[in-house]
């Protein structure tokens, strides 16, 4: 199995919203899988900030309709 590196993921986590996931990806991707949402790391921190973690919200994201 492979160990998790919480500290290391910390790092490259840009969630602002302080939660007990943070920095185990494992836990947030199923959190947010079951909320048909995509985690923080999917976005870039001015679209990340307004928590909009919508599929739809990414999808406009990557079409350009979205900064």
């Amino acid at each position: 199995m492979v160990d998790c590196k919480i500290q290391k993921n910390k790092l490259a986590c840009n969630c602002s919203y302080p939660c007990s996931r943070k920095g185990i990806c494992c836990e947030c991707l199923s959190y947010h899988r079951n909320r048909d949402e995509l985690p923080a790391c999917f976005f870039p921190d001015t679209i990340e900030r307004t928590y909009d973690r919508s599929r739809e919200n990414f999808i406009q994201m990557c079409q350009g309709k979205k900064r």
